[in-house]
């Protein structure tokens, strides 16, 4: 069985092959709704709790940096900054 230290060392050595912070440029066409839902998927999994993802827990200060640029640079494409930080505010309203 393999265990959490071992799963972290494996992903931290994926996560440093040569090459993999070498940027990728993408042309991706997706729905407005699918710019919503994947924007909250990425600021949600940010907030992922620590041990809860061993992967997402590798995560650098840098790292969520960019996901979190992504996630705005999607809003900002598709135009739907303020309409994601309304229904953000909806959201945290239910939470309490």
């Amino acid at each position: 069985m393999i265990t959490e230290n071992d799963a972290a060392r494996v992903f931290d050595t994926v996560l440093s092959i040569p090459g993999m912070n070498e940027p990728v440029r993408m042309d991706l066409k997706i729905s407005r709704k699918n710019v919503l839902l994947l924007s909250h998927l990425i600021q949600d999994g940010l907030k992922i709790r620590e041990g809860s993802s061993v992967l997402l827990g590798s995560i650098n200060e840098k790292g969520r940096e960019e996901l979190e640029g992504i996630s705005q640079e999607c809003l900002q494409k598709a135009g739907l900054i303020e309409l994601h930080e309304k229904l953000a505010g909806i959201s945290a309203s239910i939470k309490g």
